[in-house]
């Protein structure tokens, strides 16, 4: 499992870092992780340990106690396969079939041109350098290696009672060394869906693409505080202000890749008359012009393009086009309520992911991500009210609950006794706005105990993805020391 590739390799702790350089070569975005899932299972059994998979694809791998430590509470470790395939517009790749090529930046490890999979792929990393390892001290172990998180939590949601035996679990899959988590988001998915109606193309019309790119885009719950510009709302809002003065006829919508994503990219392909080129071009421009300087500070590489276009679908009906363009303007996006008790989370937000375009159907795919049940419902109620309003249909669906704070735990009690002997402070204690796998896992074990903890990872979801080399280490010197200061069976 540890041929080395790149240079990457080199790096210490040494175990981790080639282990993460093979994960890389093998491709594994979401939905086709299957190559890296056997690639374990045959290394496992190469390793002599046992290892099988539920009906889902979930990896699971056992190893038993190093001498003396037999006593300990048995402990699952865990992390998720897949990776979030986003690439920069003028890269080649295929994830699918390419390697992602990691490379050293200075502090950090980034990837050419694409995300890296730092996130989970240093999670898994560890995972499998704990379970190579015949020099760390630890207690009953599992590892458990989820299959497409990314796109839906699938893996977790499957999840069956009696898979696991494990009294803690500790997840992987967080991105701030120095932190620790004990609680986290739910979500659910909201798709405002329009019938289109379309109606011929009129005369004296020419066809052109508008399009807005170079945003930083990036993680919708990790980043969703952030001030980052939507594409798809940058967009929304030029319609809104231009479209009937210029005579824009839309045809065409798309933007957005992930619903969990930020969108960096947006396009919008229209008629409009021969005459208004020019007003057109002016109008773009400025609009352009005025939010690079409302966001000047944030997103320093945004731009946007006219271009010819050419298609054989024809207008939306103008009784559509008013709709949806009002819908997606007034669509709430971004932070919608902070969380009262821990400063600096986010409560309640709303992501914008992804518009797609069919020729009978048009889509707008948000992610709604909420602490509590009832700030999740509050935005689900907004959108519908929204939807009535625009004679659309919504629907909700993969929903999955949040990981609900546990005072109590015993085991993020070790771990911030453990991080303050090493480093002599304490780690912060935080609830994270993301969604973790823990809230679905609680499902099947709820008296398991969890934490989640990782190295520093920055713009994951978003081509920028990085991972501090100097946290790394200091990750994996508090797994080593976790897994030894597990508490003994009661």
């Amino acid at each position: 499992m540890t041929n080395q590739h790149s240079e990457i390799s080199q790096l210490s702790p040494q175990p981790l870092w080639q282990f993460f350089d093979k994960i890389c070569s093998i491709p594994h975005p979401s939905k086709h992780e299957e190559a890296l899932a056997q690639y374990i299972v045959e290394w496992a059994q190469s390793q002599n340990l046992p290892v099988k998979r539920d009906q889902a694809g979930n990896v699971f791998i056992t190893k038993p106690a190093t001498a003396g430590m037999e006593n300990k509470k048995k402990v699952v470790l865990q992390a998720h396969i897949d990776m979030v395939p986003q690439k920069n517009e003028d890269t080649v790749h295929d994830f699918t079939k390419d390697p992602i090529q990691p490379y050293i930046d200075g502090e950090w490890v980034t990837a050419k041109g694409t995300t890296l999979g730092a996130d989970n792929g240093m999670g898994m990393a560890s995972c499998l350098a704990v379970l190579a390892s015949t020099d760390i001290k630890h207690g009953p172990l599992e590892v458990l290696l989820t299959i497409d998180e990314e796109a839906g939590m699938t893996g977790a949601f499957a999840l069956e009672k009696g898979w696991l035996d494990a009294d803690i679990l500790l997840n992987t899959d967080s991105e701030q060394e120095g932190e620790v988590y004990m609680g986290c988001a739910g979500g659910v998915n909201a798709s405002i869906i329009f019938d289109l109606e379309r109606e011929a193309l009129p005369a004296d019309h020419s066809l052109v693409k508008l399009a807005v790119k170079g945003l930083k885009g990036g993680h919708s719950g990790c980043d969703i505080h952030t001030g980052r510009g939507n594409a798809n709302k940058f967009l929304a809002r030029f319609l809104a202000n231009h479209a009937e003065e210029l005579g824009l006829r839309v045809i065409e919508f798309q933007g957005g890749s992930l619903r969990n994503a930020i969108p960096r990219e947006a396009s919008v392909t229209v008629a409009l008359p021969n005459t208004q080129q020019a007003a057109l071009t002016q109008a773009f421009e400025h609009y352009t012009q005025v939010v690079q300087q409302e966001l000047s500070k944030i997103e320093t590489a945004l731009t946007s393009h006219i271009t010819e276009a050419n298609t054989t679908l024809t207008p939306f009906t103008m009784a559509v086009q008013r709709r949806f363009i009002a819908t997606l303007n007034a669509c709430p996006n971004g932070v919608i309520r902070m969380d009262d008790n821990f400063e600096g989370v986010v409560e309640t937000s709303l992501n914008v992911g992804v518009i797609t375009t069919e020729e009978n159907k048009l889509t707008i795919l948000c992610l709604i991500r909420s602490l509590i049940d009832s700030g999740r419902e509050n935005v689900e109620s907004t959108l519908t009210s929204l939807a009535k309003l625009a004679e659309a249909t919504i629907e909700f669906d993969g929903a999955y609950p949040g990981w609900k704070p546990d005072p109590n735990s015993e085991i993020m009690h070790t771990f911030r006794d453990v991080y303050e002997g090493i480093y002599g402070k304490k780690p912060n204690i935080m609830v994270i706005h993301a969604g973790l796998e823990c809230g679905l896992f609680k499902n099947p074990y709820p008296e398991m105990d969890m934490i989640s903890f990782g190295p520093t990872i920055k713009f994951p979801h978003s081509p920028d993805e990085k991972v501090e080399i100097a946290s790394v280490a200091l990750y994996w010197e508090q797994m080593i020391a976790i897994l030894e200061n597990i508490p003994q069976k009661a």
